[in-house]
């Protein structure tokens, strides 16, 4: 490769037939702005069956800067992108998703502010042209998590779509994490830091790979790797719940003294109350779960992803 610094410029993918090849022509539209840099697209397909890899190895076989990584099956959402940043070696590494909701002809500012000295760029989605209740939701989501955990910084309309500078990476290599929430991560390591807002536009083809699943793994994700709090408002409700307890008690024993003929319990306080303490127990119970079974995944110290095949690594 020719050039003074390497552009690392890293990609998951999943079903993306419509978008890849967009994909990799507005990135290099983008980069001939700068003919200085050397420059590699690091796409890692998480066992598309659309015909993606067919694709992608069309564009690797005319262009060698296109680098792919095929994983031996779908490691989900999380692990096969952390898996294709930690293979990336450029003086900066920018990633993005490639459904082209992450405009890449904003790689044009990262670069000119990374320039400028600043080690970490990101992109902020501060206005969506997709669904106004899920923006409505992941607003409230995050002002909770920031809530939660006011001391990590936490960054709101944040999805991981940035530059980040070689010393950034090599503090994110340090993480031994099989499970990583990346967006934390980068709050985390807390490098200077830019934010550049954009509007996220709509998906131009194929459907969201995202469902509720996937949503409530990533947010719970999110709160398990940051913040203590669930486990802590567990306690603090079994106290209020048994003070409560006791009040209600004592409140129906006076009555009871004060109208021994005429008083009488009856069942629905009996049965609402047992509904209501068996819910709260099994909402921290499975909370309780969360955590240990984010323990657990650690403990396993399994790799990110296995990989079937590689492409263009050689070069």
């Amino acid at each position: 490769m020719t050039g003074n610094k390497l552009i690392s410029i890293v990609t998951s993918c999943y079903n993306e037939a419509g978008n890849i090849e967009e994909l990799y022509a507005r990135i290099k539209a983008v980069m001939e702005k700068f003919p200085a840099y050397a420059w590699e697209l690091i796409i890692a397909d998480n066992f598309s069956t659309d015909g993606t890899r067919d694709i992608i190895r069309m564009m690797a076989q005319k262009d060698k800067r296109v680098k792919a990584i095929f994983n031996a099956r779908n490691f989900g959402h999380i692990r096969s992108p952390m898996n294709a940043l930690k293979q990336a070696e450029g003086d900066a590494v920018i990633s993005m998703c490639s459904d082209l909701q992450d405009p890449p002809e904003l790689i044009e500012q990262m670069l000119q502010e990374w320039e400028n000295g600043t080690k970490v760029v990101i992109g902020v989605r501060d206005k969506t042209e997709c669904s106004i209740f899920m923006e409505l939701f992941r607003k409230f989501y995050y002002s909770l998590l920031k809530k939660a955990a006011p001391e990590e910084n936490l960054i709101s309309g944040f999805t991981g779509y940035g530059l980040y500078d070689k010393q950034f990476m090599d503090a994110f290599r340090s993480f031994d994490d099989p499970y990583p929430y990346f967006r934390g991560i980068v709050s985390e390591i807390g490098l200077k830091r830019l934010e550049i807002p954009f509007t996220q536009p709509k998906r131009k083809h194929g459907k969201t790979k995202n469902n509720f699943f996937t949503l409530y793994d990533m947010a719970m994700t999110g709160f398990v790797n940051h913040t203590k709090l669930p486990l802590r408002l567990a306690v603090f409700s079994g106290f209020f719940i048994a003070f409560l307890s006791l009040l209600v008690a004592l409140g129906y024993l006076v009555y009871k003294l004060c109208n021994w003929d005429n008083f009488q319990v009856g069942m629905a306080p009996l049965v609402i109350g047992l509904f209501f303490f068996s819910a709260v127990q099994l909402i921290f119970i499975g909370i309780l779960g969360e955590y240990i079974g984010a323990i657990y995944t650690q403990v396993k110290n399994r790799p990110l992803v296995i990989e079937e095949e590689r492409i263009n690594f050689d070069e």
